[in-house]
């Protein structure tokens, strides 16, 4: 393990059974491994953390995947929907808060067509001009990535989930293909997007060997975003009875995508905090670099239940941001609060 890791802090890039040796580590090897990669994220960013501000705009979603709570056939799912003018007053106040980027977050929701997204794009684009704007609202077509970046998102976020394909079909419903999301992925690349992949940790017949090429997929497209999660079960879901991914497990695979890939964002994701009873140092620790505060009307938060107990307050949320700042202090880093666009860490 020793050598491998040696190797990959000098910009090796390991075979498929090495990354499998790495995420397998553990105790003081793991410890060994996280601490290598916030050094290499404290070399690119300092000891400063992004932060990005999360609307979840709406819980209805026309997909079934079988790990999620707002699965189309969830009766048990509170659905809603926020109004545009909901969406620009969260917007205005995590502006005023200092937040430079917003995140629009949802299921695959066929209300917001082009017709009605992408006029919101742009009036929050006109608005909050030197404000990055972020989506992650599933696969949409060619042209409607084309529209919503005229108008003025500049990034998007579109987890792979899994780059095995039986894997990633025991995760999802015939109607969803892979390819497809695939497909989706580059096309957003090539449109110039600052694009994001990743998958969930722990989710059932997942294996080392799997993780490891979901590592080497994201490597390989160069997303600049990476989100690594744990898996958590959602009680309304086929996967209710399987358990919840390792905290450990999880923080090796972002430790090991940080060291392939210096230059990249990373959450400290809302899964992970869950877990961590909403410390986020961990995963600052072995090589994040932004947290999502909730910017959504307290009264949907509880709503967005894609997993079970999803944390949404404290220092998960925009009106948590002091206790957020304390538990940074703690650990010797800061809140950055520029927009952090990618291209800006190379």
């Amino acid at each position: 393990m020793k050598s491998i890791l040696a190797s990959l802090t000098s910009g090796y890039k390991p075979t498929l059974a090495e990354l499998t040796t790495l995420l397998g580590c553990c105790d003081k090897e793991a410890q060994q491994l996280w601490e290598c990669a916030a050094t290499a994220a404290c070399e690119r960013f300092g000891r400063r953390v992004y932060l990005r501000g999360l609307i979840e705009i709406s819980s209805y979603c026309k997909n079934d995947c079988y790990y999620c709570g707002l699965r189309a056939s969830n009766r048990c799912a509170e659905r809603y929907r926020l109004s545009c003018e909901q969406i620009l007053e969260c917007c205005e106040r995590g502006y005023r808060r200092g937040l430079r980027t917003f995140v629009l977050q949802g299921g695959e929701d066929n209300y917001w067509s082009d017709e009605r997204l992408v006029p919101l794009v742009s009036t929050i684009h006109s608005r909050y001009a030197d404000a990055a704007i972020t989506l992650s609202l599933g696969e949409r077509s060619d042209e409607s990535y084309r529209a919503l970046k005229a108008a003025g998102a500049t990034r998007y976020l579109l987890r792979h989930e899994a780059a095995n394909t039986a894997l990633y079909a025991t995760l999802h419903p015939q109607s969803m293909s892979q390819q497809s999301r695939l497909h989706a992925t580059k096309t957003l690349l090539s449109l110039g997007y600052q694009t994001g992949m990743g998958m969930m940790i722990g989710v059932p017949n997942q294996s080392l060997e799997h993780i490891a090429e979901d590592i080497e997929l994201i490597a390989r497209f160069g997303a600049q975003m990476v989100g690594i999660g744990p898996f958590i079960p959602h009680p309304d879901t086929p996967f209710a009875n399987h358990k919840a991914g390792s905290i450990e497990l999880t923080l090796n695979a972002i430790a090991i995508t940080r060291l392939l890939m210096p230059s990249a964002l990373i959450p400290a994701t809302t899964a992970l905090a869950t877990l961590c009873n909403g410390d986020h140092s961990r995963a600052i620790l072995a090589g994040a670099n932004v947290v999502m505060p909730n910017l959504s009307p307290a009264s949907v938060r509880s709503k967005y239940a894609i997993y079970k107990d999803k944390a949404s307050s404290g220092s998960e949320a925009v009106e948590g941001i002091e206790s957020l700042e304390a538990e940074l202090r703690a650990i010797d880093y800061t809140i950055n609060y520029d927009r952090g666009d990618y291209n800006d860490t190379i």
